[in-house]
């Protein structure tokens, strides 16, 4: 159900991606690929969580880069203790919204929240809806404005949206300000309209 203020509650469905099991793992993929994202909503069932852990192996033995989004402030609740030992010690790179983070490292200070990820991560990435974004990566701070657009209809995808621009900013060299940016793009697509799929090639958007 999506609200007036363009809000949403979802009851959430997996679908077959429940079903994930390390035989699924093309691990030769996984060694050529420059990062590897991984999705925190898989993380309730026992087998996908294994393919997830095997898949974060593969790439940190072959030197690639491991993403983890939190997904849901629920997913957080649920995994907190498991999520941070995973964050400090196999991701690169992590994405989340203000309330996700702010309940991984139990703290209402955004403040403190930046100075975990400081500590924890190479490089995170806290989106603050119309506010924009913040990228934090050693002793960076980077402060991205939302992209204007004319009307926000429906924000279901929105996080999804981010870490897509981003990571391909990252893995196509860009600086980090450009992938905020292009984070920040591809995110305004998808909440001009109704459902999580862009209507139109993200690569117009550049």
């Amino acid at each position: 159900q999506v609200t007036p203020d363009a809000e949403r509650t979802l009851n959430t469905f997996l679908g077959i991606s429940a079903f994930l099991d390390p035989i699924d793992v093309d691990e030769e993929l996984v060694a050529d690929s420059s990062i590897v994202y991984c999705e925190g909503y898989l993380w309730d069932t026992e087998p996908a969580k294994a393919a997830i852990r095997g898949a974060m192996s593969v790439a940190r033995e072959a030197g690639r880069q491991v993403s983890l989004t939190l997904s849901d402030g629920f997913c957080v609740e649920r995994h907190r203790d498991e999520w941070l030992a995973l964050i400090g010690d196999q991701v690169d790179i992590l994405f989340g919204n203000e309330d996700e983070l702010r309940a991984l490292y139990q703290t209402d200070d955004l403040d403190e929240v930046i100075a975990s990820l400081r500590t924890e991560v190479e490089i995170g990435a806290v989106t603050l809806g119309k506010q924009g974004s913040i990228i934090v990566a050693g002793d960076q701070t980077i402060e991205v404005g939302a992209e204007p657009i004319e009307k926000v209809v429906d924000t279901t995808g929105a996080g999804d949206l981010y870490s897509s621009g981003f990571l391909f900013g990252l893995s196509t060299g860009r600086p980090l300000a450009e992938c905020g940016r292009l984070a920040s793009m591809a995110a305004s697509e998808v909440i001009s309209h109704v459902g999580a799929r862009p209507q139109m090639p993200l690569s117009s958007l550049l």
